[in-house]
């Protein structure tokens, strides 16, 4: 649902009310009852919540290639697969 942004043009009091596209605008203050404005707004920036949203979180683990080395001739510790 969208957020609406209000001004009183009687005490200048701002207020922001969520309502549905299909909803009926505003036409009195809460506060004292005069008659209200909508505001245009820049509208607001797109919230992303929970995980999946960073390029690493879904990144594939890619394996290391097979070692071009003999196995006999691979240095110890080496982190290749061996073919």
């Amino acid at each position: 649902m969208p957020t609406y942004d209000y001004e009183c043009q009687k005490c200048k009091h701002i207020f922001e009310i969520f309502q549905s596209m299909a909803a009926k605008r505003l036409d009195k203050c809460p506060k004292c009852g005069g008659k209200v404005n909508r505001l245009i707004s820049g509208g607001a920036g797109v919230i992303f919540k929970g995980s999946g949203f960073y390029e690493t979180d879904y990144k594939k683990k890619s394996e290391p290639a097979p070692c071009e080395k003999a196995t006999s001739s691979c240095p110890s510790g080496c982190k290749h697969k061996h073919k």
